[in-house]
């Protein structure tokens, strides 16, 4: 089958074996490749193929995306459905940018998958991003918080012993790159891949297996740890169809950096009526350590530190504050902490029209979900954020399901850490955020080289879905000034580099890391971010390359925001700005000061009219950044 415009072949062979191989532009990027389901009982659904049917469909539409990059998505596409005996059978998709495959099985009744076999056979030695799998719970190689670092690989050097999570992104050389990745993981395991042989530059996909044990554990007992696992991924019922299969395919860097594979394959939302989906920024107390100054009480978990927090958001039109870890008692999240006074605060927010978002572990809400959504809903809360899932095996993947449709139920909104996004955000956008990303907490405690990954996200674990990297400090330091500090946090690169991340970096539900004390110190950036949108209805990426630097566009409204990040090389970017209406543009614009290499706070804020026949030419410090909005005049 071919995609719509004819240059994406997808060769799909059904005999003894299941396999697919793919070729782009006349280019094979993925040799044939054997995919199969197995069941308890022996059956393969792979094996000894019988076809009944094979089907062919198209589609050329579009959708109106919620909470998105952009207001509409299109969907062209062209399908073929194999129906086999033993009642089940494989869709594939073609599109121009990407390929897709995902099993269907009718068999009535329940069903035990014991392993399913997802193979990617590169035809070379292709360089790849790997983000292997690190910080393990306890030891368990399927028990970590998806937070990775990419190594920048040949597949034939990809570590025989160990895992990596997806995307995996690789060079397909000519500019031009493939993305695996998967999405509609509906009460199913998420997949991990290991390489294949590396004489076949290939890796394959591996599953958690189901938990038959579980307790209490890992980080301060805030982990729900699987002692023992059974033979079998995944116990369900049918009939069903099982999670997307992706492969992304770009011509250039500025393509993978706005795909929509995700989106388009998703399940569509099944709340009615998003009216009260309400994206925005979120004041937030952990990062900073509650380190607020010059006011007259002690700063820390308690009533008048939150009131301040609220006052904060109040004045700069932050939507949130968000009550992290520490509000409710020990491990029980029924019961308030007696160092707060949690009604006076919701009372306070809500005469400041400021909602407020409480943080718990997620086995400990889970324990209690329903009594949880129903008590605070009825006391204002206005979502929670559950965190330290660490796992995507079956039941964790039911619960975020579960946990997203129940909170619908009560109008809250959820922000998932300890998880990467797969799709759920479509099919709940109640479902705001998500972490699963080696965000800025991390500074805190590594010395990890973080500008090349900022500018190595936004073509990888960002286009999966949103990202709550928590960005916006205003303590900034070169990279020979850097140390990890808990309570007074700072970041790697300039202040602009922080200030872009918030047009760059995808959340609808974004963090404000730094505490309020800082903020109006820094009143001018501070302003700056809570005025820049966290959804948009257009997208333009300007300037994009893999781990060295991206700039990207976005349209709210009649107004325009740009965002530019650099790695630690300082570079110069020309930014066109045609992708402007006609008409005069008001242009408040954050650039990298003279001496930002010197003190990364230094920067330079300008105010200049422009138009859709500009050019702006811009200078990024090593960590840089340039950001600017442009209001329609």
């Amino acid at each position: 089958m071919e995609s719509p415009d004819k240059q994406v072949v997808l060769s799909i062979q059904a005999g003894a074996g299941l396999s697919w191989a793919l070729i782009n532009a006349g280019d094979t990027v993925l040799a044939p490749s054997p995919i199969s389901l197995q069941l308890s009982d022996g059956t393969v659904l792979g094996r000894n193929v019988k076809v009944k049917s094979a089907n062919r469909s198209s589609m050329n539409t579009e959708f109106k995306a919620i909470n998105y990059r952009k207001e509409m998505v299109s969907d062209n596409y062209n399908q073929l459905t194999i129906t086999c005996k033993g009642d089940f059978g494989i869709i594939f998709r073609a599109y121009n940018d990407g390929v897709a495959y995902r099993f269907f099985s009718s068999k009535e009744g329940g069903i035990v998958i014991t392993k399913e076999e997802a193979n990617f056979n590169f035809k070379t030695d292709h360089k790849a991003w790997v983000p292997y799998v690190r910080d393990l719970r306890e030891g368990d190689p399927f028990e970590s918080a998806f937070e990775a670092m990419y190594d920048p690989i040949s597949l034939s050097q990809f570590r025989a012993d160990s895992l990596a999570i997806l995307p995996l992104l690789v060079d397909l050389g000519n500019q031009k790159k493939a993305m695996l990745m998967e999405t509609d993981l509906e009460d199913y395991p998420g997949m991990y891949y290991k390489i294949n042989d590396p004489v076949k530059f290939g890796v394959h996909g591996i599953f958690p297996k189901y938990p038959l044990k579980e307790r209490v554990g890992g980080f301060n007992n805030l982990n729900f740890m699987v002692d023992q696992r059974a033979d079998f991924i995944a116990k369900t019922t049918a009939p069903r169809q099982f999670p997307w299969r992706i492969v992304f395919l770009s011509n250039n860097d500025k393509e993978l950096a706005d795909n929509d594979m995700v989106q388009r394959l998703a399940a569509p939302s099944r709340i009615a009526d998003v009216s009260w989906i309400k994206p925005g920024k979120v004041a937030w107390d952990w990062w900073n350590d509650w380190n607020i100054s010059h006011v007259d009480f002690r700063a820390g978990i308690n009533t008048p530190t939150y009131k301040y927090y609220i006052d904060f958001a109040s004045e700069y039109g932050v939507e949130y504050v968000v009550l992290d870890e520490g509000w409710y008692n020990g491990h029980d999240v029924m019961t308030t902490s007696d160092k707060i006074d949690l009604k006076e605060i919701l009372d306070y927010a809500k005469n400041k029209h400021v909602d407020i978002i409480l943080w718990a572990a997620w086995h400990e809400f889970n324990e209690v979900k329903e009594q949880a959504f129903a008590k605070y809903s009825e006391m204002g809360v206005r979502g929670f954020k559950l965190d330290f899932f660490d796992r995507d095996d079956q039941p964790a993947m039911h619960s975020c399901y579960e946990l997203a449709e129940m909170a619908a139920g009560y109008k809250m909104i959820l922000d998932y850490h300890g998880m990467k996004p797969s799709g759920i955000h479509r099919t709940w956008p109640n479902v705001l955020n998500f972490e699963g990303v080696k965000g800025m907490e991390n500074v805190k405690w590594t010395t990890d080289n973080v500008p090349p990954y900022d500018v190595t996200l936004p073509f990888m674990r960002m286009m999966t879905g949103p990202m709550d990297y928590t960005p916006g400090a205003m303590r900034n330091v070169t990279k020979a000034n850097f140390y990890p500090s808990n309570s007074m946090p700072m970041s790697q690169g300039t202040r602009v580099h922080q200030l872009a991340m918030y047009v760059v970096f995808e959340a609808p539900l974004q963090m404000m890391a730094d505490n309020p004390t800082a903020y109006r110190k820094e009143s001018e950036c501070a302003r700056f971010i809570a005025k820049t949108p966290t959804v948009f209805d257009q997208t333009v990426v300007c300037d994009a390359k893999v781990s060295e630097c991206i700039a990207i566009a976005r349209r709210k409204g009649d107004d325009w925001y740009v965002g530019a990040m650099t790695n630690w090389d300082s570079r110069s970017l020309t930014i066109d700005l045609s992708f402007l209406p006609e008409g005069k543009y008001n242009a408040v614009i954050f650039s990298d000061g003279v001496n930002a290499d010197r003190d990364a706070t230094d920067y330079k804020r300008e105010i200049k009219m422009v138009s859709n026949i500009d050019e702006i030419e811009i200078n990024l410090a090593p960590g840089g950044g340039w950001a600017a909005r442009f209001e329609k005049l």
